[in-house]
């Protein structure tokens, strides 16, 4: 069958730039964190298995957008399973997008207080540097109007512009690493036992090739987390300017390439700049007061700012494909849903605490979801049995990666639950104390 003619406007260029833009984001800052607590070697393991299968997954996806001629996420699961699986396909994608926005604005929350701060340190309104109402703000006068685009083709030129503001960032990071000696005055008092295989010294000023904790947990949902763009694959191939499988491949190969090295590079330097006192959000461990950093912290806000509205068009796709399917393109519902998008996001972010809740949380549940599971099934239940019978090498290729994935998802959010329920344990015994 062939794909649904689509009037594609958007270069192979810019199409680079809007995947490359929906893989980074906010996971980027929490992945010297996730290095502290694997190691260097195991946490370069996890990074390329991981970087493979994204790609793979998008290979999986575009084989079957191929079979059935729709170039929608949502569509993939109704020719699955029917109207459940178009309905589940559409919830985990609203569930991790909402989750990736929230993270998003979350950094606004954090971030642009302090950078007023710097700027004007002696502001005495109160609400300037009050997070909360800030990205309200941001939300309203920036996220808005980019968001009410029509197609997500036209974001590719504020794609660009964002991923110069995180190339920005890790140079940063890079240079920091060479002019900041490691924290140790900063004991951070970590309520969990930490025990490394190869470096079994309680020294937090250095490295370790591996290591494993209670924190460990964390890891492979960040990392899952910071390589999921599988919601705007098909949007960004239906834009494509001369489609072809092969082409969207490419760009999501190149992609994620460029991302892998950009993430690795991060945690690194990012790790080896604070070792073991490194925290899940890696801008909150620089001085509140240096010039580069609060230049930093600028470029990353608005590379995150600028994502939101990328992310927002698969959500928003999903909604529509579930609640209106068969109507034709509308400015009221268009905005609508838009509003109503960011109103409760910016809810979810103002009652949230910590940043790491909404990576661990989306990074269990969703993302693998997205990355390791969907794409298959919908790839064996799709492909015909006269093309490639259940026997077949790729279907058998499928299938285990299926089962693999199935029980590292399983294990992590085991590992996950576990280590919540740890940490609430832990913050509960120190209040008693306290209170004594």
């Amino acid at each position: 069958m062939e794909l649904q003619k689509c009037n594609g406007k958007t270069s192979f260029g810019m199409s680079i730039l809007n995947l490359s833009n929906a893989i980074i984001g906010s996971g980027i800052l929490g992945l010297a964190y996730a290095m502290a607590n694997t190691g260097i070697i195991f946490f370069v393991i996890l990074l390329i298995l991981i970087a493979v299968l994204s790609a793979y997954s998008i290979h999986l996806l575009l084989e079957s957008a191929g079979v059935v001629g729709i170039r929608a996420y949502e569509q993939l699961g109704y020719h699955a399973f029917g109207q459940p699986g178009k309905i589940l396909a559409a919830c985990i994608i609203i569930l991790h997008n909402i989750g990736a926005m929230s993270s998003y604005l979350f950094i606004v929350k954090i971030e642009l207080p302090h950078i007023i701060q710097g700027l004007w340190p002696d502001i005495s309104d109160y609400w300037l540097v009050d997070g909360k109402y800030l990205i309200i703000i941001v939300s309203v006068i920036f996220i808005l109007p980019l968001a009410l685009m029509k197609q997500i083709g036209y974001l590719g030129y504020t794609s660009g512009f964002s991923l110069s503001c995180m190339v920005f960032f890790l140079i940063s990071v890079i240079y920091k690493k060479f002019v900041t000696e490691c924290p140790d005055e900063h004991s951070y008092n970590k309520t969990v036992p930490s025990e490394s295989i190869y470096n079994s010294t309680n020294d937090m000023c250095e490295a370790k090739l591996i290591t494993a904790n209670p924190q460990t947990a964390f890891t492979i949902p960040i990392m899952a987390f910071a390589f999921v763009c599988h919601p705007e694959v098909l949007p960004i191939y239906t834009e494509l300017k001369n489609p072809s499988k092969k082409r969207m491949q490419t760009v999501a190969n190149i992609s994620i390439l460029v991302m892998s090295v950009m993430y690795l590079l991060t945690a690194i330097f990012g790790y080896l700049t604070f070792y073991g006192n490194v925290e899940s959000e890696l801008l909150e461990m620089y001085s509140k007061k240096d010039i580069l950093i609060l230049c930093v912290r600028l470029a990353v806000l608005i590379a995150v700012t600028l994502t939101v509205p990328v992310v927002l068009f698969p959500i928003r796709r999903a909604i529509l494909q579930l609640l209106f399917p068969d109507k034709p393109f509308h400015w009221v519902r268009h905005i609508s849903i838009a509003v109503c998008l960011l109103f409760l996001v910016n809810l979810l972010v103002i009652f949230v605490a910590k940043i790491r809740d909404i990576f661990g949380f989306i990074g269990a549940t969703s993302a693998p979801s997205l990355i390791f599971i969907l794409p298959g099934i919908f790839y064996i239940c799709i492909v015909p049995k006269d093309k490639e019978p259940l026997k077949s090498r790729p279907k058998i290729q499928v299938r285990i990666r299926q089962n693999v994935s199935s029980i590292a998802v399983m294990t992590g959010r085991w590992n996950f639950l576990n280590y919540t329920i740890l940490m609430e344990n832990s913050e509960n015994e120190m209040r008693i104390h306290s209170s004594i």
